[in-house]
């Protein structure tokens, strides 16, 4: 039976290829989004050419809008939330403004659910920022990267939260009132706290999506600026795993509902910022590539690696696209668009 699917930010890079997905097995589909984000029109543009300029209904609309978000739920049978503002560098510059379009926006979406009266499924897409600078997790260096010295599985949903920066309070402050909203209103959420999530249709920049901004200015020939000493760590996935989950995650409500999952590509699927995705870039590209070194940025993690047992333990599910795979595939997207980022 179709179902009617409200994606906040379906605009987006998550939002497009969760969309895309949803339309190639025939689902009913309502994108909400300001086209405010840098690739948005050029996402939409993707969509209609590739499924019908009336595959889809669009309702160019804020997620700050309580009025509007709560007209465009009235009928929804799931609800993906992905509006969001996404940099922390942006949080700090205006928290005014990360503050209303993340928590405040967040608990419209909320409240919009709760008035329809359906009790929709809603998939927030947190962060693993909420979990802030864990100085008290004890980190190894090594060569080319850093290690966890105590949890070599990565940090788990059990991990206490601290909101450091402007943006981990406000995602964290909406990862709270999902969580809250399934006890309290018997709303069936489920909360993604996020790691490092790559693939096509992104238009990374140097503020956040640095896996396809390295790519992009690399295939464009811009400088490359890396921050610190570019060993840090992080668990990456590339959009199409990430997609599964989503789907296994409303296919299994039933558990999911009401819980909190670390989504990432675990232990077993990680890269440093430089050290290791310098070789794999330089060999797709055919070329050396020069870089320039900075400061450390405020609050970055030596390391952040997802555990992942609990979601695959609930879910079904595991990643299945490595590294160098899911990086090839962004590369060779990136040199057949590159007349997108011109």
């Amino acid at each position: 039976m179709k179902r009617h699917y409200l994606v906040t930010g379906g605009a987006g890079f998550i939002g497009s290829n969760y969309v895309a997905h949803l339309l190639e097995r025939g689902e009913k589909v309502t994108i909400y989004d300001n086209l405010s984000r840098s690739g948005s029109i050029l996402n939409l543009k993707w969509l209609r050419e590739t499924f019908g300029t009336q595959a889809f209904t669009l309702i160019e609309k804020d997620i700050r809008d309580a009025a509007a978000i709560k007209a465009a739920a009235v009928d929804a049978d799931v609800i993906m939330h992905m509006a969001a503002q996404v940099a922390v560098t942006t949080s700090v510059t205006d928290p005014r403004e990360d503050f209303e379009i993340n928590a405040l926006g967040t608990f419209n979406l909320l409240e919009a659910a709760r008035a329809s009266g359906r009790k929709p499924v809603i998939l927030y897409t947190s962060t693993n920022k909420v979990y802030g600078g864990m100085e008290n997790v004890r980190v190894l260096e090594a060569e080319s990267d850093y290690r966890y010295a105590d949890f070599p599985m990565g940090i788990s949903e059990e991990q206490p939260i601290d909101f450091h920066s402007p943006y981990g309070c406000s995602k964290g402050s909406g990862d709270q009132y999902m969580r809250d909203y399934a006890r309290i209103y018997d709303i069936p959420t489920v909360v993604f706290r996020q790691s490092c999530i790559y693939g096509t249709h992104q238009f990374g920049i140097e503020d956040q999506g640095w896996i396809a901004w390295f790519i992009i200015a690399a295939v464009l020939g811009k400088p490359i600026s890396i921050y610190g000493d570019g060993k840090q760590v992080r668990d990456v996935l590339f959009v199409e795993d990430l997609v599964r989950a989503y789907d296994a995650a409303i296919e299994h409500i039933d558990i999911t509902r009401g819980q909190i999952y670390n989504i990432g590509g675990g232990p077993e699927i990680t890269l440093s910022v430089w050290a290791q995705f310098n070789p794999i870039l330089e060999k797709l590209l055919g070329q050396n590539i020069p870089v320039a070194y900075k400061d450390w940025r405020p609050g970055d993690q030596r390391i952040y690696v997802s555990d992942i047992r609990k979601a695959k333990k609930d879910l079904g599910w595991k990643p299945q696209i490595s590294v160098e795979e899911g990086v090839s595939k962004l590369y060779h997207w990136v040199v057949a668009n590159k007349q997108l980022f011109s």
